[in-house]
């Protein structure tokens, strides 16, 4: 029997609901498989639960738990240290070391340049140019 190759999950972490629709529409028609939530707490019931995404995409002003919380809850452990992290927000970025995230969009951003972001963390060539 033959299957069919798992797709590439991402996991869109935004709490605008019109951002959050448009981050899902334009990484599902480029081929990854997502799962978008609307708060820090529900992207880590998501890890915990439904298992390790290949790439979270994290606005850092979330409800109930933000996402640097949600950043230094992956980093802390070894299971989900490795996930690339696209930062996508409004918020000051300069407290940030760049070093520990794939990307760093500020808002408003390109859907492009966000699926740019993803193919470049996960090692992919870009099919964008």
């Amino acid at each position: 029997m033959l299957f069919a190759p798992r797709k590439t999950t991402v996991l869109v972490v935004e709490d605008d609901p019109d951002l959050r629709a448009l981050y899902r529409t334009s990484l599902t028609s480029a081929g990854y498989a997502v799962v978008a939530v609307e708060d820090g707490l529900d992207a880590l019931r998501h890890i915990e639960g439904a298992g390790i995404p290949s790439a979270v995409i994290l606005d850092l002003a979330l409800p109930r738990l933000g996402g640097r919380d949600v950043y230094r809850e992956l980093a802390a452990h070894p299971a989900t240290s490795k996930i690339p992290i696209v930062i996508v927000t409004g918020s000051d970025t300069s407290d940030l070391d760049n070093d520990d995230f794939a990307c760093i969009l500020r808002k408003p951003i390109h859907v492009e340049g966000l699926i740019y972001a993803v193919e470049q963390c996960l090692g992919r060539e870009s099919r964008l140019l």
